[in-house]
């Protein structure tokens, strides 16, 4: 895993959206800070597993960060979202961002992931854990995303290595450099999912 220093030399200026409504607009990555956003190759691949279209979906960006995810499923249609981001600049330029793209049904809330996956009695359709990688908070974040998913809801993971689900089903499993992800729903699979690297 990069030192902090060079994932930081390494941010690009922007995000781009992929597809929906707002395909091939940017959204600007604040500086010296750790957001380290989805590469596009990598939620490209992540919304093909979706489906595309999340029309009717209610979807949860537990570590917003860029809000790349976030604001990738309201492009595609996605009935609300929430963000849910601590760092306070962090969340300005998130709520500026929203600001700028018009975004509907969107709610950002400032606040600890965790805390609020603990205490929030909403479900979700689909809940997308990426959590700083230092933190290796993704453990602690399936334990209690659990509780908020919706009878077919699902569970996007990112990690800087293969991430042990005990207890989920793995529907999908990749890297491209670096970068593990998932996607998990409730229940155990005996025969392991479908993995595949991209």
């Amino acid at each position: 895993m990069p030192r902090r220093s060079n994932a930081r030399r390494a941010q690009p200026g922007s995000v781009r959206i992929i597809a929906g409504e707002w395909r091939g607009r940017r959204i600007p990555i604040v500086a010296e800070t750790e957001v380290r956003p989805t590469p596009d190759r990598v939620r490209e691949t992540v919304f093909n597993w979706l489906g595309q279209d999340l029309s009717g979906r209610a979807c949860l960006d537990l570590f917003a960060g860029s809000g790349a995810l976030g604001f990738e499923a309201l492009s595609r249609g996605a009935a609300s979202v929430v963000m849910v981001e601590k760092d306070p600049v962090v969340l300005r330029a998130l709520r500026d961002n929203a600001q700028k793209l018009g975004a509907r049904n969107l709610t950002v809330v400032r606040g600890d992931a965790l805390e609020f996956a603990r205490e929030s009695r909403a479900r979700f359709d689909v809940v997308f854990v990426d959590p700083p990688y230092r933190l290796g908070l993704q453990t602690a974040a399936l334990k209690l995303v659990r509780g908020l998913l919706s009878e077919r809801g699902c569970v996007y993971v990112e990690s800087a290595s293969a991430l042990e689900a005990p207890g989920w089903t793995v529907l999908r499993s990749a890297r491209a450099g670096n970068v593990h992800f998932h996607l998990l729903a409730g229940g155990t699979d005996d025969q392991g999912g479908v993995s595949g690297n991209v």
